[in-house]
């Protein structure tokens, strides 16, 4: 089982920027898919991108511009780039492994 840690949320101006960090403990961080979902107020969680473990990305429609996943085995850690950010960008950002939830983070940006 994995012990999941998101970081990096804040509060940002429109047009802004934030880099998510997901650190997972375990063994074999690098064989396995990671990803970003987000949350926004009142609404349900909705999947934001994956890196699979041969580095290959999928980000869904909405946000997709904005957003880059990377990762980095050696630390076990998962980023996620947001650029450009906008007022409906504002969400509570939860990293799942292997179905392995952390407590999230939260964003608000602000118009």
């Amino acid at each position: 089982q994995w012990q999941v840690m998101e970081s990096g949320g804040g509060v940002v101006q429109a047009g802004g920027f934030l880099r998510l960090s997901c650190t997972a403990s375990g063994e074999g961080f690098r064989n396995i898919a990671v990803s970003w979902y987000r949350q926004p107020p009142g609404k349900q969680r909705e999947l934001a991108a994956t890196i699979f473990k041969s580095g290959t990305t999928y980000y869904t429609d909405s946000p997709k511009r904005r957003l880059t996943i990377s990762r980095d085995t050696a630390k076990n850690t998962v980023y996620l780039q947001m650029n450009g950010l906008k007022p409906e960008d504002t969400a509570g950002y939860y990293c799942n492994v292997e179905c392995n939830w952390g407590q999230g983070t939260q964003v608000h940006v602000s118009s």
